[in-house]
């Protein structure tokens, strides 16, 4: 019997040997990959689903503002805000009419020549935001809203300042409201009835004034003007043309003025024969009586005691003192 002889493994099969393990080495790192893609994805909140759309969305918002980009270089943003000028000017989209609302002293025209600086521009593009800007730069308006209303009107809606006081200048008479921001200028006819401030700083004054008359609010009526001293106290004049002098510093003068009240509902100061009342002097009331070349000295009364000053016809003065500027 012949022989045969039996070759284990020639070129072919180690080929074939190194081909299946390369094979099971990329089924098993992919199975690696995979396993920690899900571990991955388990971890964040949203379906594979949903992180797909993500991504989609987020290629095309780039490739709109490349888009976009390309477009502003190429001068297409421009084109199409003037295409749409047109095609509102056509659709009766403009500004033909101007609705202002709450205004008793501020002249309305000031508000149209504003706002019609706007009139060849296109509702759609009319900017609100810097109109109602120029608004606020107007000395009586304290706040304006401004919005269109299509197809060609736009309605202004005015806070107006109000006025509490006239001051003086050297010049002219100004309307002022509560913060002392100067409103218009007026003449004496207008400027009567209403509450004179004078001196100078006067205007910057006024919220302090307004503080210390609310110490006594049944004199605020009665006051006719008031005048800062020396950047420092306050003279006040009333409707009877009587001044009284008050002391330095908020504390002191609303006392001051709070006794001169009480003194005045229980003996009529006001309307009587004093001309003048000096209560800068602490514990004392200097009353000016015409035909005196002295004011009257009177301390002022203990707080059990009911006030009562005198003047040249009750009694002769205990002191005197000149009158201070």
């Amino acid at each position: 019997m012949s022989g045969r002889t039996i070759k284990r493994g020639g070129k072919s099969a180690r080929r074939t040997a190194a081909a299946q393990g390369k094979a099971q080495k990329v089924r098993t790192a992919k199975a690696r990959t995979g396993s920690l893609i899900d571990t991955l994805m388990a971890w964040l909140p949203f379906s594979e689903a949903q992180l797909h759309r993500i991504f989609l969305a987020m290629i095309l918002g780039l490739a709109a503002v490349g888009a976009w980009m390309a477009a502003t270089f190429a001068g297409v943003p421009a084109m199409a805000r003037d295409q749409m000028a047109v095609l509102s000017h056509d659709a009766g989209f403009e500004l033909h009419n101007i609705n202002v609302r709450g205004t008793s002293n501020l002249n309305e025209l000031k508000i149209y020549q504003i706002a019609l600086a706007d009139r060849d521009r296109a509702m759609p593009f009319v900017d609100v935001g810097a109109l109602r800007d120029k608004l606020l730069e107007l000395s009586w308006v304290e706040d304006a809203r401004v919005s269109r209303q299509l197809p060609d009107t736009l309605v202004v809606d005015i806070v107006e300042r109000k006025p509490v006081a006239v001051l003086e200048k050297i010049d002219r008479l100004v309307l002022i409201d509560k913060d002392g921001i100067e409103l218009e200028t007026i003449g004496e006819a207008r400027a009567k009835g209403k509450l004179l401030l004078k001196g100078s700083s006067a205007g910057k004054q006024i919220a302090a004034l307004t503080e210390l008359l609310d110490a006594a609010p049944a004199l605020r009526p009665q006051l006719r003007s008031a005048e800062w001293v020396g950047n420092r106290r306050w003279n006040l004049t009333f409707r009877t043309g009587q001044l009284l002098a008050l002391p330095e510093g908020k504390d002191r003068s609303a006392k001051a003025l709070m006794k001169f009240a009480q003194l005045d509902g229980r003996n009529r100061l006001l309307g009587g024969k004093a001309v003048a009342f000096d209560m800068r002097a602490p514990d004392r009331i200097y009353l000016r009586v015409p035909g005196r070349t002295d004011p009257v000295e009177q301390p002022k009364p203990a707080a059990s005691e009911s006030p009562k000053p005198k003047t040249s016809d009750q009694a002769k003065p205990t002191a005197t003192k000149k009158e201070a500027p």
